[in-house]
């Protein structure tokens, strides 16, 4: 097979993603994100003194890879369990409001759900606050979460085990879930912890990363030969079908009875490793409940986790990142992007102390009026992101002759100029759900424009952003480039 045609069955097998079903069980957590500036100490300590500025919270532990199921196009059910406190409540509504997510929160009172908040000052962390219950769950609640999870894996395909020793997955419900699944003729894949395997005998596949192997095996990891015979122990002693090691930035090495396989790192540059062993576990399920050798299955998930660990934070990869990693577009063509690749790209430079800058437009003929525009609103700030409309939001907007040029060579166009960081299509008549997406610190419009008449000018200013207009170049209109050339 050439190397133009394992890409092609790539590509293919992604855009099968949306046929997954998985079922995710095990501990769910709440990660929450404080941001702030420091610009002094306090009088009260030698520490210093946070100013809050925007706090994001999102789901974690199993929680996390619900969240990349989601991304990837997948159906998940999702089965766990919070306390009945404050964090497991916005659990819940986090949870609850993904579409694609049949949750299953059983609800434990007295119990503290995970929650894990950690305070960010200037791209760096300063502390990590952790509150937690660790303790196995009650016998009678375990039996119903094990009867929940076995409904539900019998209308999934594919089974994840998330385990993160929070309490959820004990012996005796991993082991049920394990021999249900065997039953039902699905398949199981773990991610596991602790130093005793045990409790997941038998599973279809284990995830472990490469300290979490030396932990289980009591072996040295330290070369490709020592990971590939402390796996094979393994499964030797817990009868596993296979063994995927994931190595940070050196890739994945994946053992069965059969073969050894070991697969480079995909990731051109390594920002962050939180939650990428999520984002792995999550690739592997879904391309394997989408009918994917297991083989390939594990090449994508190993481009998966390249990918996020090339973003800031806990990120996900989706399949457009997988597809275009596949077959990467070169040039100004890699600026063009999706509107949820947008929105992680700001996130990214606000982290680094970056401004980030928004206007947007049909740009349907570039004349010499735009790229005046463009070239004083990327002055104002960092970087600068550019929503256009697409063709369908054009024509309603300028009339069925309008657009003169498709959204693609629009895009094109605007991407190919230094001015412009990146460009993304909208397909509403306003650019306000991108606005949102997005967040940018500074929105742009022209001069013909007034602070009233800008759409998400009080969006903007709410979460403290600003307000711009750019001074217009005299004598240059799209409309009247149209009528002269039509003339």
């Amino acid at each position: 097979m050439t190397s133009s045609d394992m890409t092609t069955d790539l590509g293919a097998s992604v855009k099968r993603f949306s046929r997954a079903s998985v079922l995710v069980v095990g501990d769910v957590m709440l990660d929450r994100y404080v941001y702030g500036e420091v610009t002094r100490v306090s009088p009260e300590a030698p520490v210093p003194i946070l100013t809050v500025t925007r706090e994001v919270a999102m789901p974690g532990g199993a929680g996390n890879v619900v969240r990349n199921l989601i991304a990837l196009d997948a159906a998940a059910a999702f089965v766990s369990v919070v306390g009945d406190d404050q964090a497991g409540s916005d659990l819940t509504a986090l949870i609850g409001g993904q579409e694609r997510v049949e949750p299953w929160l059983l609800v434990q009172g007295g119990r503290t759900t995970t929650l894990k908040t950690r305070y960010i000052a200037q791209g760096q962390h300063l502390i990590r606050a952790d509150r937690e219950e660790t303790v196995a769950l009650p016998e009678k609640l375990a039996e119903r979460l094990v009867r929940i999870a076995l409904d539900a894996m019998a209308a999934t395909s594919v089974t994840v085990l998330s385990d993160y020793r929070k309490g959820v997955l004990s012996e005796s419900v991993a082991a049920q879930l394990i021999a249900g699944a065997k039953k039902l003729g699905r398949t199981i894949i773990v991610d596991p912890k602790g130093r005793d395997y045990t409790r997941y005998r038998g599973a279809d596949v284990v995830t472990p990363n490469r300290k979490e192997l030396a932990e289980a095996t009591g072996m040295p990891v330290d070369s490709e030969a020592a990971i590939v015979a402390a796996a094979q122990s393994l499964l030797r002693d817990y009868a596993f079908g296979a063994v995927l090691v994931t190595r940070a930035e050196d890739g994945m090495s994946l053992i069965t009875a059969d073969e050894v396989r070991h697969y480079p790192g995909e990731a051109r540059e390594v920002f962050d490793v939180s939650g990428a062993g999520d984002t792995v576990v999550a690739t592997l399920a879904t391309a394997l409940a989408a009918d994917v050798a297991l083989e390939d299955a594990v090449r994508l998930a190993n481009i998966a986790g390249g990918i996020v660990v090339g973003k800031v934070g806990t990120a996900v990869a989706r399949p457009s990142d997988i597809l275009a990693a596949i077959a990467p577009a070169t040039g100004a063509l890699r600026k063009v992007v999706t509107p949820a690749a947008a929105a992680e790209a700001a996130e990214r430079w606000r982290i680094r102390g970056y401004k980030v800058g928004f206007t947007n437009g049909c740009f349907d003929l570039l004349h010499p009026g735009h790229v005046h525009l463009l070239e004083q609103c990327r002055a104002m700030c960092d970087r600068l992101i550019v929503g256009i409309n697409s063709d369908a939001s054009v024509k309603r907007l300028k009339g069925p002759s309008r657009p003169a040029q498709g959204e693609a060579a629009r895009a094109a166009v605007l991407a190919s100029l230094s001015s412009v960081d990146m460009v993304c299509l909208f397909e509403e008549d306003t650019p306000i759900e991108l606005i949102k997406l997005i967040k940018p610190d500074l929105l742009i419009k022209g001069a013909d424009y007034t602070r009233a008449t800008v759409v998400g000018a009080e969006l903007v200013e709410s979460w403290g952003g600003a307000v711009a207009l750019a001074e217009l170049l005299p004598g240059h209109s799209t409309t009247a480039t149209l009528a002269r050339l039509r003339g």
